[in-house]
C-alpha cells in the first residue's frame, strides 16, 4: 500500500509540476524599481541570505514570487537534487521541510527561518 500511494504521489508531482512552473512564469510580478545606489545596497545585505527551495514546492513558488516582486538576487539552493545542500539544510534544521531561509548574521551566526508566510513577511520587513 505504502509503494502505491508514493507511486501516485510521485506520478501527481510529474504532472503537475511543470503546470506550477508555467504558471510561475506566466505570473511573475513586476520587480520594485530602485535607484542604483539603494538597489547595491540590498544587492549586499541579500548575500547573507540563501533560500533552501524545491522548484516545485509551491510555498516555494510562493516565497520566490516575493523575490521578484522585491527584486532580491538571493542565492537559491536546491535542495531536491542536490545533495550537499539537503544535507546542509538537514544539518541547521533538523529536517529537510522547505522553504528555508538560511540567515548569516553581521557577527556570524546562523539562524534559519522556515515557512514561507515567515519569510514573506521577513523579506517584506526588511527589504520593502
Amino acid at each position: 500500500m505504502k509503494t502505491i500511494v508514493r507511486a501516485f504521489f510521485r506520478t501527481l508531482r510529474t504532472v503537475l509540476g511543470p503546470v506550477m512552473l508555467l504558471k510561475e512564469r506566466l505570473t511573475q510580478p513586476a520587480g520594485v524599481v530602485r535607484e542604483a545606489a539603494a538597489q547595491a545596497g540590498v544587492d549586499a545585505q541579500c548575500q547573507s541570505l540563501a533560500l533552501y527551495q524545491f522548484s516545485t514546492c509551491p510555498f516555494c513558488i510562493k516565497v520566490r514570487q516575493e523575490m521578484r516582486r522585491l527584486s532580491l538576487p538571493i542565492e537559491m539552493r536546491d535542495a531536491q537534487h542536490h545533495a550537499a545542500h539537503r544535507n546542509e539544510l538537514l544539518q541547521g534544521t533538523g529536517a529537510t521541510q522547505v522553504p528555508c531561509l538560511r540567515i548569516t548574521e553581521a557577527d556570524g551566526q546562523t539562524r534559519w527561518l522556515q515557512d514561507s508566510a515567515a519569510i514573506v513577511a521577513y523579506l517584506r520587513e526588511r527589504f520593502a
